[in-house]
């Protein structure tokens, strides 16, 4: 049994930056199912977006994310954000985070949409991957913080591990900790915390298509949804519409927003402009839209993808900007300075989660959320482009200064009782693979960017099944990586499912053709 005064599941952004503040305070330990460098922080390009220089202001900022949103975004929590953002940048940069900036000295700052102006902060077109590079190096030196890669957390521990029957409106429960396994070994440890925080990151991988890792498999909402915590607005998942068309790709390579920011517009296939139909804001339109309508034009063509035309971008511009994305069209055979890049939709990130509150505190005692796992009332109906960094950091802070002052009157809880494993040792793995391949092509087809009353009906009745077939492996089995991950992807496909079936109005990315 191990004990720590704060626990963290996961690497990205939220949990490394909370890790690093609450380390002052107490022994950390920071646990990942995968490399240490491993999350969607990591495959984030296009930046993070803060107010930073006259003509723009905090109120705009706020007016494009309230907009955006479409009516669902809490805006006390949205000006809270804001109203942190440069803070949050600021410690960024003391953590050794660089942005690019102009030849005066001043932050290049680029322009995405639904922004009314340029003020995303980025380094070229891997500004994730310079953060976590940055922050892990401080993390890795800290004394007080632990990193235990390949462990998965399996469930949390509540009063349920002591015996008492507990419902989503029993009050009071308590977070004690989590059952980690560890891969290397196979077994499961119990780890105690006074002050847990999810930060686990997002779910794209129910999804066939998606620019997320391959470990963003939902499990931090599906423990927290198991532990009986409350999860709101998991119908709100965003697909954006251009990540590079390359079938079998797994994660779709991501052709971030701020290439169209810089000029580049979308075309059929046959080389005509077409969001000027859909919207004035053209290709600079919010995400749900631009998604949609390129759903649309694929639906009517019978195309697989549609172009993005990059050829009127200065070749600087590109090459100093957009580097990753040049070398990877490059390694394909299409020069985006001359070639039109094919594109489609994936699923990109999830605007619901676990709900918290402006403090990142769950409906569940001592336990905290934050990143993309979480529900915080910022995004509402959809995300403005290249908040969700901000996000991250300006919870994590949240998270932080309420629970470091909340550890103080906490205890280790004595009685928690060891895992109590599967004895059978896995054998046809198939029957995990051939679930996994059925909820993600039941998922697509059925709730995707556009859905249906008969679609989701067909897809929860599925998912029942699927559900009901994995709890008996996963009963019986001795416990791995892959049937976890199953059985979380299940349960989050079935709150999404869930979602979509009681919100009878279309907003934001939620779209059904029924209502």
């Amino acid at each position: 049994m191990i004990k720590t005064d704060f626990l963290v599941i996961g690497t990205g952004l939220a949990g490394l930056s909370f890790a690093l503040k609450a380390a002052k305070h107490g022994k950390v330990i920071i646990v990942t199912k995968s490399d240490e460098d491993e999350s969607n922080t990591k495959y984030a390009q296009g930046g993070i977006a803060s107010v930073m220089s006259f003509p723009d202001s905090k109120e705009k900022h706020v007016a494009d994310t309230l907009s955006c949103g479409d009516g669902l975004c809490d805006e006390g929590i949205v000006k809270m954000v804001i109203t942190q953002s440069h803070a949050r940048i600021e410690e960024l940069i003391s953590w050794g985070a660089e942005f690019d900036k102009t030849q005066s000295g001043d932050f290049d700052l680029a322009r995405e949409g639904g922004h009314s102006e340029n003020r995303v902060l980025h380094h070229k077109d891997i500004t994730g991957l310079e953060i976590e590079r940055k922050i892990l190096a401080k993390v890795h030196d800290h004394k007080n913080i632990e990193l235990y890669t390949h462990h998965f957390a399996v469930d949390l521990i509540t009063q349920h591990h002591l015996g008492m029957e507990i419902k989503r409106s029993t009050p009071g429960i308590e977070c004690y900790g989590a059952y980690i396994l560890n891969n290397k070994t196979g077994k499961v440890e119990t780890v105690l915390s006074k002050i847990t925080l999810m930060a686990s990151g997002g779910a794209g991988q129910v999804y066939q298509n998606t620019t997320n890792p391959v470990i963003a498999t939902g499990d931090g909402v599906a423990m927290a949804y198991r532990a009986m915590a409350r999860v709101k607005h998991m119908e709100f998942v965003q697909f954006h519409p251009t990540a590079l068309y390359q079938p079998g790709s797994n994660p779709a390579f991501l052709i971030t927003e701020a290439v169209r920011g810089a000029g580049a517009v979308l075309r059929t296939r046959s080389g005509k402009e077409f969001m000027h139909r859909y919207d004035k804001r053209k290709s600079l339109a919010p995400r749900d839209i631009v998604a949609r309508a390129i759903d649309s034009e694929l639906k009517k063509s019978g195309d697989e993808f549609v172009y993005l035309d990059c050829t009127s971008i200065d070749e600087n511009n590109i090459k100093n900007h957009f580097p990753n994305i040049l070398k990877k069209c490059q390694s394909i055979g299409i020069n985006p300075l001359k070639d039109f890049i094919p594109v489609t939709p994936a699923a990109h990130y999830f605007c619901g989660g676990i709900e918290t509150d402006e403090h990142a505190r769950t409906s569940i005692k001592n336990l905290y959320a934050a990143g993309e796992c979480a529900c915080t009332g910022l995004h509402g109906a959809n995300r403005l482009a290249s908040n969700s960094l901000l996000e991250a950091l300006v919870f994590a802070h949240q998270a932080f200064r309420h629970g470091c002052e909340n550890s103080k009157n906490i205890r280790w809880k004595e009685g928690i009782p060891d895992w109590e494993p599967g004895t059978k040792i896995p054998g046809e793995m198939v029957l995990i693979t051939q679930s996994r391949k059925e909820l993600k092509e039941l998922m697509t087809n059925y709730v995707g960017i556009f859905r249906s009353d008969m679609r989701l009906q067909r897809a929860l009745k599925r998912t029942r099944l699927l559900f009901e077939e994995t709890e008996d492996l996963y009963d019986k089995w001795i416990l791995t990586p892959e049937i976890c991950e199953l059985r979380n992807m299940i349960n989050i496909g079935y709150l999404i499912i869930k979602a979509a079936m009681q919100r009878t109005e279309n907003r934001g990315l939620h779209f059904n053709t029924d209502n």
